[in-house]
């Protein structure tokens, strides 16, 4: 077989990412005297690696995750409410196999979108399906298909996804249309898929959330502490803490 008859085969097997370097590939087999078995273990890797660095980068694109936040570059000795081996234990993402959910709590600056969406970012190079909105994205995206229930909008990403990441649940109260549209969220994903939320708010303020409405309010509790993993931190601000080096530096820079 010649090489150009090589190359055509591997494009028709849609290998096109080693049939761009297979002259380079062959060329490192020949001078490290692989044999045919490493060699064809090497393409094969080629391939695979190259196909999922593009997934993984789509899939994130998709996702709408904010980059840069991962569980590596996460400062666990400065909050250390958190437990980290419990952390870990999600990023494993079998609480997306079990449809369980995860609700952070806390004060502003504290990390719980750090940690949400680092747990995102891992379930994505797992392979699930993730989408990240915060409440006011949401909630628009659900006012448009108000005369649809959400269980039967099932080809909709805030449905059929893996996990569901809903940033800072809190900031903004819902009126009583809203919060109807977010227990048909809720009940949408119940036992189907898993959801994290974070939340500036205490458990016993989130009625305060929901229109006053303490019907629907525990009706939504009920469906996401069921099976949940719940965080709460209790700590400083990593913005504060950015701010304070940032005036020292200042105040160290006016005495020069």
């Amino acid at each position: 077989m010649s090489y150009e008859s090589t190359q055509n085969l591997m494009i028709y097997l849609r290998l096109g990412y080693t049939c761009t370097r297979l002259s380079e590939m062959i060329e490192d087999a020949i001078k490290s005297k692989s044999s045919y078995l490493d060699f064809f273990e090497k393409v094969l890797h080629t391939e695979y690696q190259a196909r999922e660095e593009s997934r993984i980068a789509t899939s994130l694109k998709i996702s709408g995750l904010p980059r840069g936040m991962h569980l590596e570059n996460f400062d666990f000795l400065f909050q250390p409410s958190i437990d980290k081996a419990r952390i870990d234990m999600l990023a494993t993402c079998d609480f997306i196999d079990k449809r369980e959910n995860v609700l952070i709590f806390g004060p502003p600056g504290v990390g719980k979108t750090h940690i949400g969406v680092a747990l995102g970012m891992k379930a994505v190079h797992l392979g699930y399906s993730v989408i990240y909105y915060s409440l006011e994205e949401l909630m628009m995206q659900l006012k448009r298909r108000s005369d649809i229930p959400v269980f039967k909008q099932r080809g909709r990403a805030y449905v059929k996804n893996s996990l569901v990441l809903l940033d800072e649940l809190g900031y903004k109260s819902l009126d009583r249309n809203e919060t109807h549209l977010f227990f048909q969220f809720v009940s949408a994903r119940y036992m189907k898929g898993s959801t994290i939320i974070t939340s500036n708010r205490s458990v016993k303020e989130w009625v305060s959330i929901f229109a006053d409405d303490h019907m629907a309010t525990t009706a939504i509790l009920d469906r996401l502490f069921y099976k949940a993993h719940i965080f709460n931190i209790d700590g400083n601000s990593y913005r504060l803490k950015n701010y304070s080096k940032l005036m020292k530096e200042s105040d160290k820079n006016d005495l020069i």
